[in-house]
């Protein structure tokens, strides 16, 4: 049993998904749509623009839901449909992908909720103010006691939970250094401040969740043709008004990887493909579940393996 996966922000790079637009017309329609959705030429600052400029929130978000959804294209050319999984699942902005690939979305309305997401997420908090923090060999309960110890009357929570030894917290950047000192006091390996420009998935983003809220409120969103596995309730949803529910809570609410891909891994799932850039879920998916098969597929030629193994 198979499922796909959509990586979030971190994962972009200059140049991502131009071999697949190259080798694949369905690819290179993707960026053609988000171009058109978003009034912009994204594609160009994706293939020739700077890192800096294409990591800002607002770019790194639609570009990255581009580059899965094109991978899913080339994929579905060679004939291997979205439909031979049994599930997906995104990892933070990586869901609108997900439903993107399962229908629930049109890829343009996903490429203007994601700048939408991403510039609401920039303004929710001016900069400096907030941080995150990855820390490193730290269980999920530890790291959240650390995040409650920290706080202080601050903002300070778990907000990923990525893998067995990866938690990362976000909040108030005082909380949020306070936090680091805690978890090296408690055993982390490593407690490293993040190169993220607000701090996400906390309540802090409560500004951005209201214009979510309001931002799906004018959109359509039809039944997967897959099952989605959801960030906030690590089990599979299909109802379009509980899918629109949970993308609005996920903006505030903890991204429950590891129990979410744990969750696929009982259902049965035994490999897992991690579509768009990057191989970072791929990883972290060997760590919560060495059992289940990872095949990252970002390029032309990840795509030609896949479809010959």
């Amino acid at each position: 049993m198979r499922a796909f996966v959509f990586p979030g922000q971190g994962a972009q790079s200059v140049g991502m998904g131009k071999a697949l637009a190259d080798v694949y017309p369905a690819a290179k329609a993707v960026f053609d749509e988000v171009d058109d959705a978003l009034g912009e030429s994204l594609s160009s600052l994706i293939w020739e623009g700077d890192i800096e400029t294409l990591t800002l929130t607002r770019n790194a978000q639609p570009a990255l839901m581009a580059t899965s959804l094109a991978a899913m294209r080339a994929l579905g050319a060679e004939g291997v449909e979205v439909t031979s999984a049994a599930f997906v699942a995104g990892h933070s902005l990586g869901e609108y992908s997900a439903l993107a690939a399962a229908g629930a979305l049109t890829i343009a309305d996903a490429a203007r909720l994601l700048r939408i997401r991403g510039t609401a997420m920039q303004e929710a908090v001016p900069v400096g103010v907030g941080a995150m923090a990855a820390l490193l060999g730290l269980d999920f309960a530890t790291a959240r006691a650390v995040a409650e110890e920290a706080a202080q009357g601050e903002v300070c929570q778990a907000a990923n939970d990525n893998d067995p030894a990866q938690v990362v917290v976000s909040g108030h950047k005082a909380a949020v250094e306070r936090a680091l000192d805690i978890a090296k006091a408690k055993g982390a390996k490593r407690a490293i401040l993040l190169p993220v420009s607000a701090p996400f998935h906390c309540a802090l983003m409560a500004p951005a969740a209201e214009v979510m809220a309001q931002a799906l409120a004018e959109v359509t969103v039809n039944a997967p043709l897959v099952p989605l596995v959801a960030n906030v309730a690590a089990e599979a949803v299909t109802d379009p008004e509980a899918i629109r529910r949970l993308l609005v809570e996920q903006v505030t609410g903890s991204v429950r990887w590891r129990e979410s891909v744990m969750w696929m891994a009982a259902q049965g799932v035994t490999e897992i493909w991690e579509v768009g850039a990057g191989k970072a879920l791929s990883g972290m998916i060997r760590r919560i579940a060495p059992e289940v098969a990872t095949r990252a597929v970002g390029t032309a030629d990840d795509v030609a393996a896949a479809v010959v193994s």
